[in-house]
């Protein structure tokens, strides 16, 4: 019989907690399971509430990124500036489906790399479909981008997606001109194999004509000056990349500049602003430090952390490769948050070289294209689209992600595999 010493009552608690923030039984939000799991983690004593501290804390960078950006997300979407630019996307797409489908892409890959996947699957997703019924197109070929792009794309930079930060973040993020040639390539390669087999996937859907004209949607001064404040916050957060310092603090400063300069400029209200904001994916992201920090008490992480170095010196080219397979696919069995949380951890016990680091970040990132469960970025977009009375069933993003993920995630591993052993 298992004691409460057991670590096994530890995983257990984890392990149904993790799958409730998947599931989300009685549609209760996944904020509440992972809070209620590090709660039920420290009152039984499972988990020293020092330690659960310590594992709340170890997010704070994470929690000022996320802040930031969906603060900045929240105006600019609230200004029509997504609407803007998807507006102008069906306009240069002159009454061609497929010319849509090029242009909706390449704005989804712009937000996502300078405004992180989550925008791309909150804000622009709306906007999409705006568009998309006012051309007349059938709208799930250009809201597949959305999803696929959030996830392909989110690499690009370090500020594409917030689990860059967790995988690698503290001192050992490389400066942005090192990102760059680490990621740049494999970037390329997923970006351009995903937009080839999503476009080929849905061929038949995009062959038609569409309306030429779309209503104007005009900005505004405060859709000026949130344009403004995101250029400004790019800017920002691409020179805080370059000289390594860490993005959070800077990324909410922008966020609350352009905040102020909209309450001076066009006397907006702040409270809406703050109230439209999904506050619940602070406390979700929290709860889950906690459960790698309790993985990490109990051993697991050790375990891990052995394994990969193991692995590394075994084979060194081919670790990293199949590590981000592994990590690709299992990002879909439990969300590539805890899943990053707890490979960020295993890496830095093993005090991993840069090319497994590398191809983990790239498994964690991409892999999550497979299902509608694999991301957070996409779980907002199953969101979004509810709101908008639009149902996307598990089966049929299968269909879809299963074409889509696997040629991704072989060539942006492949590539990056080739461009590590260059450097070399």
């Amino acid at each position: 019989m298992l004691t409460l010493a057991h670590p096994g009552w530890t995983w257990g608690v984890i392990a149904i907690a993790t799958a409730a923030v998947i599931v989300r039984p009685a549609r209760v939000p996944e904020a509440v399971w992972a809070v209620g799991g590090a709660l039920v983690l420290g009152v039984l004593g499972l988990l020293p509430w020092a330690e659960v501290g310590k594992g709340v804390l170890r997010g704070h960078d994470v929690y000022l990124f996320l802040a930031g950006m969906m603060l900045l997300s929240e105006m600019a979407r609230r200004e029509g500036v997504f609407d803007w630019l998807a507006v102008q996307a069906a306009r240069r797409a002159r009454g061609s489906g497929e010319r849509l489908f090029a242009w909706v892409f390449g704005v989804g890959t712009l937000v996502t790399a300078t405004l992180s996947n989550d925008a791309t699957a909150v804000v622009l997703t709306p906007a999409v479909i705006a568009v998309a019924r006012a051309v007349g197109a059938a709208p799930l070929p250009y809201l597949l981008i959305c999803a696929f792009v959030a996830n392909a794309a989110s690499f690009v930079l370090p500020i594409s997606n917030p689990a860059n930060l967790v995988l690698w973040g503290g001192g050992r993020m490389p400066s942005l001109p090192h990102w760059l040639a680490l990621f740049g390539l494999p970037s390329i390669a997923a970006i351009g194999a995903t937009y080839a087999v999503l476009r080929w996937r849905v061929r038949r859907e995009i062959a038609g004509p569409v309306a030429a004209e779309v209503p104007a949607q005009p900005l505004g001064t405060g859709g000026r000056l949130a344009a403004a404040g995101l250029a400004l916050s790019a800017a920002v957060l691409i020179a805080c990349a370059w000289w390594r310092v860490p993005l959070g603090a800077p990324t909410l400063g922008a966020a609350l500049v352009t905040l102020v300069l909209l309450r001076i400029g066009c006397g907006h209200a702040v409270g809406p602003v703050l109230k439209s904001v999904s506050w619940g994916v602070l406390p979700l992201v929290a709860g889950l430090f906690v459960f790698v920090q309790a993985l990490e008490v109990t051993g697991v992480v050790g375990h891990l952390a052995h394994l990969l170095a193991r692995a590394a010196a075994a084979a060194p080219l081919a670790a990293g490769p199949a590590l981000g397979a592994l990590l690709g696919v299992g990002a879909n069995l439990v969300n590539n948050l805890p899943a990053g949380l707890l490979a960020g951890a295993a890496l830095e016990a093993a005090q991993a070289a840069e090319p497994l680091r590398a191809a983990a970040l790239i498994g964690i990132d991409l892999g999550p294209n497979l299902s509608i469960t694999g991301s957070l970025a996409t779980l907002l977009w199953l969101a979004a689209l509810r709101r908008e009375g639009i149902e996307v069933g598990a089966l049929q993003f299968l269909k879809y992600g299963a074409w889509v993920m696997p040629p991704a995630l072989a060539a942006a591993l492949l590539t990056l595999m080739g461009t590590s052993a260059f450097w070399r």
